[in-house]
């Protein structure tokens, strides 16, 4: 009996053992799965944090700079899933939101400095007409040299408020005559500051119809600025004609310090007019040339690339004109009785200014003849002079080579107002 007890309590025993055994197995099992579900859910939150971490970071600030800059490429999330992007609908969102904005500040900032604009080429516009008229009126070297610097000054101050203008939307404002592609080349070189290192090839009857010359000289100014700025003091820039078989090309080579590969694409972006009327996206201070240029060759049919080909080791910008922008000036001799004046590129002042015309040579002195014209109703007789009096003086000789260009323009003066003069005499003593 007492056997039987002892047999069924070490059977108990056994089964409570085996039962506790499995309780800690099944325990155990229990604990690894829910360290393992901890484990996951601690590294999906981790994932999650680092995810939103970049979003913040890196994927939204090159969403807003991707506005401004198509060639910055935004990147995607940190891992993938069979869902894509979990962000995708967000980013879109912001991206369509943030155009908008920036949409609406740039036309708001863009009709702003269009109508400040505006005031300021009015205003240079006056204070050009203020300056010829003092150019015509003061023939003393000193006056004119120091006018003829207002003059290439005030000529900048309005390239830089045209510019912007046409920037914000407006036109360029001036309507020309056709001008021969010298004559483009000229008057660009007039607008920037380092004009003197700028050589200009050999005059051409090749012209830019007129609708299209100011918006040309502009595009040609802001390019030989950008060259002048980008390369050392005294290099040349050196501007060529190219014909092709179907427009003729300005080509224009500095020799600067070139341009990286990525400064090149967004060039070329800028002048495929991309760059809109946004001024906050060009920098700060901005800079619009390229982007000036790709708004006027949009609207104006022509064609502008830049790259790193010049022979100077510079940059080589490169300004296309198609056949439907071009035309042909037949350009008169001069008259044996005009004086041509010399090239004056000693002092920027006199390039950024027309050359006075120079009156045609008196006769020599000699006494008055007339020419008898009748009687008056009084009964007086009617004369006309037909000379100069021998009391008039001579003009001024012409400019003798390494003269002072100032003092030569001075002389010019002097003779341009005798010569009107002369001539206000003439037809008053023919009434």
């Amino acid at each position: 009996m007492e056997y039987t007890l002892l047999l069924a309590g070490l059977i108990c025993l056994l089964l409570l053992a085996i039962a506790l055994a499995v309780l800690l197995l099944r325990q155990r099992n229990v604990t690894t799965t829910v360290g393992r579900y901890r484990d996951a859910a601690v590294a999906e939150l981790n994932a999650r944090e680092a995810e939103e971490r970049h979003l913040r970071e890196v994927r939204l600030p090159a969403i807003v700079e991707s506005l401004a800059n198509p060639s910055v490429t935004v990147p995607g999330p940190l891992r993938g899933n069979g869902d894509g992007d979990p962000h995708r609908a967000v980013l879109e969102t912001i991206t369509e939101l943030l155009a908008k904005t920036r949409r609406d500040s740039a036309d708001s900032a863009a009709a702003t400095l269009r109508a400040m604009m505006r005031t300021v080429q009015n205003l240079a516009g006056e204070q050009q007409v203020l300056i010829s008229a003092m150019e015509d009126r003061h023939d003393d070297p000193s006056v004119l040299q120091g006018l003829l610097g207002l003059d290439h000054a005030n000529s900048q101050l309005g390239r830089r408020a045209q510019a912007t203008a046409v920037l914000c939307g407006s036109w360029p404002g001036l309507q020309r005559s056709a001008a021969t592609l010298t004559d483009v080349a000229r008057g660009a070189t007039g607008r920037i500051r380092d004009y003197a290192r700028v050589q200009i090839p050999a005059p051409s009857d090749t012209a830019v119809v007129s609708q299209a010359v100011e918006p040309v000289v502009l595009a040609v100014a802001e390019l030989l600025d950008n060259g002048a700025r980008h390369s050392q003091p005294g290099s040349p820039v050196q501007v060529t004609f190219q014909q092709a078989h179907n427009g003729l090309a300005i080509i224009i080579d500095d020799a600067g310090v070139g341009m990286t590969v990525e400064a090149v694409q967004r060039a070329s972006w800028l002048l495929g007019g991309h760059g809109g009327q946004d001024i906050a996206a060009l920098g700060v201070p901005p800079r619009i040339g390229f982007a000036v240029i790709g708004a006027l060759a949009n609207r104006y049919g022509f064609r502008v690339s830049v790259d790193t080909r010049s022979p100077y080791g510079g940059v080589r910008a490169v300004l296309f004109l198609p056949t439907e922008l071009l035309t042909r000036i037949t350009t008169p001799s001069p008259s044996p009785a005009v004086l041509t004046p010399a090239p004056r590129t000693e002092t920027p002042e006199m390039a950024a200014t027309p050359e006075p015309a120079r009156p045609a040579e008196p006769e020599a002195a000699s006494p008055v003849k007339t020419t008898d014209l009748g009687t008056t109703a009084h009964g007086l007789p009617r004369r006309r002079r037909r000379t100069v009096a021998a009391t008039q003086a001579p003009e001024p000789a012409a400019p003798a080579p390494g003269s002072n260009p100032v003092a030569t323009a001075a002389a010019w003066q002097r003779g341009t107002r005798r010569g009107r003069a002369t001539s206000t005499d003439l037809e008053r003593d023919a009434q």
